[in-house]
């Protein structure tokens, strides 16, 4: 399976930081924000990865992650020319993916769950999409799940009044015609070619699964959301370094008394 990394857009909803450089560059705690979705593709046994950009910031991923070998993945790059959609953004993807099937990850989201299962449920599913869904209290700023029973029967894009607070996230399975069906898209309203719009094709031909999570997400695009970031990464990376600086405390002390 491929990976796919969307970083492009314009990052309008934290400028002026991204004036000049991508969001998906910026600080959260000790890491670029870019670091988390590579890490989730990684640790789900994807080590193949494309990252999309825009061209204004293509060289900035170059510079700053170079091959990719130091965090233990293969990385490639390529350029959306125009940032119209989700979609559009994965159809630059098709030569990179050879014919496999493509995991698909936004340059800007955090997750605390990993998503191994998802990935290992979906290799076994002979043809279609999945998707990683979630609780939210504010589902209408989200694609929001319909559902009969444990089954979706419909997918909305931010309804004034959702039929439930079940949002899809920005992780997403796709089998190797997704290119073929991004093909029948047409532009939305807002000229782009939405991810929900691809996901209800799939839905429509009964081929569309899904895995909850309940650990946190986060998509960092907002002021507020990049510092609900910092501030989550920065206190579970000190939890970590308590635990291991008490792990190392106690084995040395347990070391002494054998001696």
């Amino acid at each position: 399976m491929k990976g796919i990394i969307l970083a492009g857009g314009l990052g309008t909803r934290l400028r002026p930081l991204t004036k000049i450089i991508n969001k998906s560059i910026l600080p959260v705690y000790d890491k670029p924000l870019i670091y988390y979705p590579i890490f989730t593709l990684r640790d789900a046994g994807i080590t193949n990865i494309l990252i999309v950009s825009g061209r204004e910031h293509a060289g900035q991923f170059l510079d700053l992650l170079g091959s990719g070998r130091h965090l233990g993945v293969n990385l490639s790059y390529d350029i959306q020319e125009e940032p119209k959609g989700i979609a559009h953004g994965l159809a630059v993807a098709e030569d990179f993916t050879d014919n496999d099937k493509v995991a698909l990850i936004l340059g800007d989201n955090i997750y605390e769950d990993s998503l191994a299962k998802a990935v290992h449920d979906f290799q076994k599913q002979e043809k279609g999409a999945k998707i990683i869904i979630k609780q939210v209290p504010d589902p209408e700023r989200f694609g929001v799940m319909k559902f009969n029973g444990d089954k979706i029967i419909a997918c909305f894009e931010k309804p004034k009044n959702p039929p439930s607070n079940w949002i899809q996230t920005g992780f997403y399975l796709y089998d190797n015609r997704v290119f073929d069906m991004i093909r029948k898209l047409k532009p939305s309203k807002r000229g782009e070619y939405e991810i929900l719009d691809l996901n209800n094709l799939y839905l429509k031909e009964g081929t569309l699964t899904y895995q909850k999570i309940k650990g946190r997400w986060i998509d960092a695009g907002t002021f507020d959301s990049l510092l609900e970031a910092n501030n989550f990464i920065a206190k579970k990376t000190k939890n970590e370094q308590f635990l291991k600086k008490t792990r190392r405390k106690y084995s040395s002390e347990k070391n002494r008394k054998r001696g």
